[in-house]
């Protein structure tokens, strides 16, 4: 049966947050007007079960707030399924971490997004930095391993590689990393996007710190709006593994996710308006996933009909058949339709060999809700041009904040590559 083919959710068990955060794109503070109650959220603990589901992931909001997590989490491990958690951080005790262990949470993912000011500021409350990390501290004590995941955007995108240091120092297992993008909160607060051309001095940054973090035995685990097609893309997807690239969005194909009010998404970042396929207070969890068609648009990605929804440079790119325009959910959220990923290493470096360069500008706003997008028109203009001024926070390659243990490194790898023979 087709609908064995979900094995992954990620479950919004409540919108209410106790931070404020500029790129969060479910604009959570306040839990929905109508989440599941808990009766409901079992039962669908037991549908996710019978549908063949292995691992579930709590997030919010911030899922600690909802009084009922732990129950929820103990019925997920009681139910056979892996069950993990996201978190902003702020506020996990060492009580609370060891009431996660007791109910069967197998491993954290911490938000850290900057170093302490620039952190603080993306998550709209002070402290928020100091927290994270005293939560990571009660997670190692507690004996639950943890991993991070960062947005990288314009205010974090320098301090990226001392962030790794600090995160390893930590103690972290894994790095879970992707670029910010205009849903939700994010929308509002464009100019902290990276501009595609910028890519092509943030993925040789990526490149370095991922080398490293090989090094240290960090795992890095590249989002799906990370690559794709440049040189980089098996290193950062698949730690060099010569088969381990992109191929196309999963989208219903091997998650799901789970909006606080019983929506069914086939992935959590896809703006709900246009993907959510039914809600579980009206149908069960089995039919949304096997029949409807907001779950099922990633299946037949094989046949002809899968290019069908290109457009752009996708439409046109060597690639088109294997990446199916990257990530659905980034292109959605710029263009308010999927097909035409601007987040493309191999896109910008095809046009830099062609001397040119693309722009995003704000068409139409986002009007405010949940998961919600607005519009974003592409410019296209000569690599050579001036960039527009009062840009304060336009991305090179000069403002990366190296650690200083790499330094010398680095400088004695431009010697290397000078000495080389071409």
């Amino acid at each position: 049966m087709s609908y064995r083919r979900i094995s992954y959710a990620v479950w919004e068990i409540t919108l209410k947050c106790n931070l404020a955060c500029q790129h969060c794109g479910s604009r959570a503070g306040h839990e929905r007007a109508n989440e599941l109650s808990t009766e409901e959220a079992l039962d669908l603990v037991r549908q996710m079960a019978d549908i063949g589901i292995k691992e579930v992931t709590l997030i919010g909001g911030e899922a600690f707030l909802r009084s009922d997590w732990l129950d929820i989490a103990r019925a997920i491990t009681d139910a056979g399924m892996v069950c993990g958690m996201t978190t902003g951080g702020y506020g996990i005790t060492l009580d609370t971490a060891q009431k996660m262990k007791a109910a069967g949470i197998r491993v954290v993912s911490v938000s850290v997004d900057g170093l302490e000011a620039t952190h603080d500021r993306l998550r709209g409350r002070q402290g928020a930095w100091q927290w994270a990390f005293k939560t990571m501290g009660n997670l190692k004590a507690a004996g639950i391993p943890f991993g991070c995941n960062t947005q990288i955007n314009r205010l974090s995108g320098p301090e990226f590689p001392l962030i790794y240091e600090k995160l390893r120092e930590a103690g972290i297992f894994a790095w879970q990393i992707q670029l910010t993008v205009p849903m939700g909160n994010a929308a509002d607060n464009h100019e902290i996007l990276l501009q595609p051309s910028e890519l092509l001095d943030v993925y040789p940054m990526l490149a370095r710190v991922t080398e490293q973090a090989q090094q240290d035995g960090i795992r890095i685990q590249a989002g799906n709006n990370i690559g794709y097609y440049g040189p980089y893309e098996r290193l950062l997807r698949g730690a060099g593994d010569p088969w381990t690239f992109w191929q196309g969005c999963t989208a219903g194909l091997s998650a799901i996710g789970i909006e606080a009010d019983g929506a069914i998404k086939g992935c959590p970042s896809l703006p709900t308006a246009a993907y959510a396929g039914g809600n579980v207070r009206d149908q069960k969890l089995r039919y949304i996933v096997e029949e409807t068609e907001q779950l099922r648009f990633n299946l037949g990605a094989d046949t002809p009909k899968g290019t069908e929804h290109l457009w752009g440079f996708c439409k046109t790119c060597e690639f088109a058949e294997l990446c199916r325009g990257g990530c659905s959910w980034t292109a959605h959220v710029f263009f308010d339709r999927r097909g035409n990923n601007p987040y493309c290493h191999h896109r910008a470096l095809a046009q830099a060999e062609q001397g040119i360069r693309e722009r995003l500008t704000v068409k139409r706003r986002a009007e405010g809700v949940p998961f919600d997008n607005g519009e974003f028109e592409i410019l296209e203009e000569s690599i050579d041009a001036a960039w527009p001024e009062g840009d304060a926070l336009h991305f090179t390659s000069d403002r990366i904040q190296w650690p200083a243990r790499w330094k010398d490194e680095k400088e004695s790898d431009k010697v290397l590559a000078i000495a080389s023979p071409s």
